[in-house]
């Protein structure tokens, strides 16, 4: 079973320059708290927070508390259908036609013509779900308590009218990874949880992320409280409590900074997956026209100011907003805040996050 190589140390009292990083997206019109984990070459983790983990107590941010990582499951469901492909239950360049015959009937969208591979990839042109849900009114409170079956998430894929065509370029959409792991659950005829806890959780040993449970709407074990503003009456709400159903396959993991960090250290050294896969998830189209920035099977290459790459996927679900990457020779960041950018007053922070993380794997 692979484990990181040095157990992570406790947070780091002193401030250095991550930590002032840190320190700096928190506060008054900024984020409640944040929280991260720093791996360097040699395999030795760094702990930090900052902030409160809690307004109201004012409780510290605990190190390497546990935390919604959103679209950063879709790293995780990417590998559960590239080892299916690897076992030879799943070809990446089938029609999902071929798996889900008859699910997808947005308008304008021949599913005939949507590969497994371009789900993945972000390029099947097909709506996402989120906007009807999300979009019109920016509140998350209305779904905040409601259970959805993946099932009733294509509904509302497949009720928009702005569907593309296949292969048309990069477009990011949850809806895609809902087939993913619908199809994954298909072919193996098992629950996706399942398949996401024993494919990934438990072979690489990440003691504290998990899959929530149908209905489960708690974060078990320690973690800091996320927040949301209500754009109604303008107060950040504690929004830890929540059912995250409607993110499945696409969205709704519980990990920590270590796990994410050991998770992506073990992908890019060839644990989860076998060499041609591995390959084929690294294999991106750009995500706009003349972006150095690039999108895989489920992970993004992030260019570095001091050159190369990082790999690795963010992922935003209300009450916390989510980096993670790694690189080849073995360094890797992840860091948490407790709100989304929509939530802070203070736009400025998002530049901020955005140098952290920059910093974090160029020191």
């Amino acid at each position: 079973m692979f484990v990181g190589a040095v157990p992570a140390s406790p947070a780091e009292p002193r401030r250095d320059a991550f930590q002032q990083g840190m320190d700096k997206l928190v506060g008054v019109d900024r984020h409640p708290g944040a929280l991260g984990a720093v791996r360097d070459r040699s395999g030795r983790t760094r702990h930090y927070t900052a902030g409160v983990g809690d307004s109201r107590t004012g409780d510290e941010v605990p190190a390497n508390g546990r935390i919604r990582i959103g679209s950063a499951s879709k790293m995780f469901a990417s590998v559960v259908v590239l080892q299916l492909a690897g076992e030879g239950k799943v070809d990446l360049d089938a029609s999902i036609e071929k798996y889900l015959p008859g699910l997808v009937r947005a308008k304008g969208v021949d599913a005939t013509r949507i590969t497994v591979r371009q789900l993945l990839r972000h390029d099947s042109g097909l709506p996402d779900y989120t906007r009807p849900m999300f979009e019109p009114s920016r509140d998350f409170f209305p779904y905040r308590h409601v259970y959805l079956e993946p099932r009733e998430l294509l509904d509302l894929a497949n009720g928009q009218k702005d569907g593309g065509p296949a292969g048309g370029g990069w477009s990011y959409s949850n809806t895609n990874y809902v087939l993913a792991g619908l199809i994954a659950q298909r072919v193996t005829g098992r629950p996706f949880n399942e398949l996401v806890t024993s494919g990934v959780i438990e072979r690489i040993g990440l003691r504290d992320t998990y899959a929530p449970e149908v209905g489960e709407q708690d974060i078990r074990g320690r973690h800091p409280k996320g927040y949301q503003r209500n754009h109604a009456t303008g107060e950040l709400v504690d929004f830890t409590r929540m059912d995250p159903s409607w993110g499945w396959a696409a969205g709704q993991l519980i990990s920590t900074p270590h796990d994410l960090n050991t998770f992506l250290s073990a992908l890019l050294g060839g644990k989860l997956l076998d060499p041609a896969h591995l390959a084929q998830m690294r294999t991106t189209i750009p995500t706009r026209p003349g972006s150095r920035t690039g999108y895989g099977l489920g992970v993004f290459s992030l260019p570095l100011s001091c050159g190369g790459v990082a790999w690795g996927h963010g992922g935003d679900i209300p009450g916390y907003s989510t980096v993670s990457a790694a690189t080849d020779d073995g360094r890797a960041v992840t860091f948490t805040v407790t709100s989304l950018n929509g939530s802070v007053k203070d736009e400025s922070v998002g530049e901020d996050r955005d140098a952290l993380f920059d910093a974090a794997l160029c020191s």
